[in-house]
């Protein structure tokens, strides 16, 4: 899959999964969890202890609708050791030049996060594929109205402080897809095993941006 290609698909999923988890030894069972609820774009921190070497057990092991990327990334060699260990998209709290330009070395998709209009704007003309709106929780879905308002070029996604309640407002003003952590992945959960709950709360955040998309 092309760095086009897996853009395309991460618009296509909707919801980007961020995985953090402080003990790695859950990683696989919450992956196979979103992976049943329809979630197609998994995003592992590099919070995660052993986050490389354990993107490079899962990623081969995945269909190929399911995208397996790198979160949490702040220097262009994290970058390249996770589009090796099998990411193919790498996103960042930060926007750093040299992690987009890592990513596109090798064929990968970036996804720098940012929040002002001008950071914006200088990460997607340096090359950004999606820029994450970070952090989306001192934010509102009127923010992405505004922006795309002058700059619709854009394609942006917020992350932290999306919920299920507001997924679909995000989608509707203009997100192409949304970044979800512990409205999805919830820690407590993952601690008492409860993956089924994790699996019906990915349908219902895929759902919801499926109505907001149909509903445009």
């Amino acid at each position: 899959m092309d760095r086009a290609a897996t853009v395309s698909a991460v618009e296509a999923a909707g919801v980007v999964a961020v995985i953090r988890l402080r003990e790695a030894g859950a990683l696989r069972a919450v992956v196979d969890a979103l992976a049943e609820g329809g979630i197609r774009a998994l995003e592992v921190t590099m919070s995660v202890p052993g986050a490389i070497g354990l993107i490079a057990q899962i990623a081969p092991t995945l269909p190929p609708e399911v995208l397996l990327g790198a979160g949490t990334v702040l220097d262009a060699q994290t970058a390249r050791a996770a589009v090796e260990a099998g990411a193919r998209y790498v996103v960042s709290p930060v926007f750093r030049p040299e992690v987009v330009s890592a990513c596109h070395e090798l064929g990968a998709a970036a996804i720098p996060g940012c929040f002002s209009p001008t950071e914006i704007l200088t990460a997607w003309e340096s090359g950004a594929d999606v820029v994450k709106v970070f952090p989306a929780t001192a934010l509102g879905p009127g923010y992405f109205r505004d922006l795309r308002g002058p700059l619709p070029q854009l394609k942006l996604m917020p992350t932290g402080g999306v919920s299920l309640a507001n997924a679909g407002e995000w989608i509707r003003a203009g997100a192409v897809a949304v970044g979800v952590g512990t409205a999805l992945v919830d820690p407590a959960l993952v601690a008492g095993g409860r993956f089924s709950e994790i699996t019906r709360k990915a349908r219902d955040f895929v759902a919801a941006v499926a109505a907001a998309r149909s509903a445009r």
